[in-house]
């Protein structure tokens, strides 16, 4: 759920039980008042009725004949038991209430059958009752006015809510587009494009002094992120000198000076460690210039391959095959894509019994290159730990699988490959594979 979809959420549930408690609040006193009012009214009914009374001699006189005309007016008057009036056309319920009503006490009653209120008012001579008026009213109309309230308020709530939601939303969205532009932004912002700032000024509120804030964390991101990449690259440059004179004098040592056994090997370790060395700085060196240069090249994804296979060789009898459609472009130089691809085929290389396959194919907006060989392989354990910069999966022990990691180096070059491939917006990973290692690399496609 959005943000704004959560503060919208939030102002309509406080707002729905304000309206709720509102319109159960309305509906109480409408209800209250509406009770009160009827009562009122059969006491006044009753009241007028006993106004309109005489005693004399111990005996009951009615002071005008009824209304018959007022077929909704219910008066009883009882002397005793004995009915002196009563009303026309009611219900025998009413009548029944009415006649128990005369020999009790002074209540009110409510009729749920025939929705009557009855009220009994005592005929008192001295301190001895003669009889009873009683009054009744129907309480149809009030709950006719009850439910016609009810439903129109309910009505009301619903339309208030309807409106808030809506006033609510465009306010929302008005308040919160600056924090979507930035959004925007930010999202076409390449992560290694570090120039790019919101640029709104100095803090005039919540928002703007997000943006301010970000822009200075933004500012010491690249400051680092530059410093970074330039030690790598200049550390890799003084470093190729030096290696390659090293190269050079052992290979000059190995053509035109005679050695015993031991020195020629020593030689040898000293060429294919500076070598290695060689290529760790390759990659180094291509890492700090895609990451420095944001431009978007794109080279022929078998190019690249056949590349990375050519720059390693191999002394051992190792078949290599490269299968890869025609016409595949990836994103990026085709240096990148060989510093990517050559410590994958290099370690292929090291651990192959017979045979490394390379292969080459596009799924969807991606290339994924697929480096195979046929030898011992990587346990599930090590699929991510090989990735770690200095860090080698364990060697193999009795009776489980071995790694195709190797157990000299620098432990760098998968961990470079993965890093150069994320650079480029894409991925490395070691998967699962019962004939031996399989690493996949996925790129951009064009």
């Amino acid at each position: 759920m959005t943000l704004r979809a959560r503060v919208l959420l939030t102002v309509l549930a406080a707002i729905a039980l304000a309206l709720a408690g509102l319109t159960v609040g309305f509906n109480v006193v409408l209800a209250n008042r509406l009770d009160t009012a009827a009562t009122g009214v059969v006491q006044a009914r009753a009241s007028a009725e006993f106004a309109g009374l005489h005693v004399a001699g111990g005996r009951i006189e009615l002071g005008e004949t009824p209304d018959e005309a007022g077929p909704d007016t219910q008066i009883w008057v009882f002397h005793g038991a004995r009915a002196l009036e009563a009303p026309q056309s009611v219900p025998a319920a009413n009548n029944a209430a009415a006649a128990a009503m005369a020999l009790a006490q002074p209540s009110t009653r409510d009729i749920s059958a025939t929705r009557t209120r009855l009220y009994s008012l005592p005929v008192v001579a001295g301190a001895r009752r003669l009889g009873t008026v009683i009054a009744g009213v129907s309480l149809a109309p009030y709950d006719q006015t009850r439910h016609t309230a009810l439903v129109a308020s309910a009505v009301l709530g619903l339309l208030v809510l309807v409106a808030v939601a809506l006033a609510s939303w465009w306010l929302i969205s008005r308040a919160l587009r600056p924090v979507a532009q930035m959004t925007a932004q930010a999202a076409e912002w390449s992560d290694r494009d570090l120039n790019r700032r919101f640029s709104l000024g100095q803090p005039r509120d919540e928002l703007t002094q997000l943006a301010f804030t970000l822009d200075r964390l933004l500012d010491r991101i690249a400051a680092s992120l530059r410093h970074e990449q330039r030690l790598s690259a200049e550390l890799s440059h003084e470093l190729r000198t030096p290696l390659a004179n090293i190269a050079a004098q052992a290979q000059f040592a190995l053509r035109h000076t005679d050695q015993d056994a031991n020195g020629r090997r020593a030689l040898e370790q000293v060429l294919a460690s500076a070598t290695q060395m060689g290529r760790t700085l390759d990659t180094l060196i291509a890492a700090a210039r895609a990451e420095l240069d944001p431009s978007r090249a794109t080279t022929d994804a078998a190019a690249g391959a056949r590349a990375a296979a050519a720059a390693l060789g191999s002394e051992r009898d190792v078949t290599l095959t490269i299968s890869a459609s025609p016409g595949i472009r990836v994103a990026g130089e085709q240096a990148l894509v060989e510093r990517i691809l050559a410590p994958l085929v290099e370690n292929a290389y090291r651990h192959a019994a017979a045979i490394v396959r390379i292969g080459v194919q596009r799924h969807a907006g991606t290339v994924a290159f697929t480096v195979e060989d046929d030898g011992p392989g990587v346990r599930d354990t090590d699929r991510e730990v090989i990735f770690e910069p200095g860090r080698r999966a364990a060697g193999p022990s009795a009776g489980s699988r071995a790694t195709a990691v190797a157990s000299h180096g620098a432990g760098l070059g998968l961990a470079l490959s993965r890093r150069l491939a994320r650079t480029a917006g894409g991925d490395v990973e070691a998967e699962h594979s019962d004939a031996g290692g399989r690493f996949v690399v996925r790129l951009p496609a064009v």
